[in-house]
């Protein structure tokens, strides 16, 4: 399951993230966006979802929330 198909408001734990490009794990990783980490869904819009990772709130497209195993 990926962040698409997640419910809003629910905590979810990140298990992996699916991605080829060096860059886009690099800066996911930045975010403190990787495996073990907690992750909620604030909401889902027309371009992607915001979400919640160590008390910050981030607007990621649907690439990204593709990427990101729960």
């Amino acid at each position: 399951m990926n962040l698409i198909t997640a419910e809003e408001g629910r905590e979810y734990i990140i298990k992996d993230i699916e991605t080829d490009d060096e860059e886009l794990d690099a800066f996911l990783f930045s975010l403190g966006c990787y495996s073990g980490e907690p992750i909620t869904v604030i909401s889902h819009n027309k371009g992607g979802c915001v979400v919640s990772i160590k008390d910050a709130r981030y607007n990621i497209d649907y690439q990204l929330a593709e990427a990101i195993i729960i």
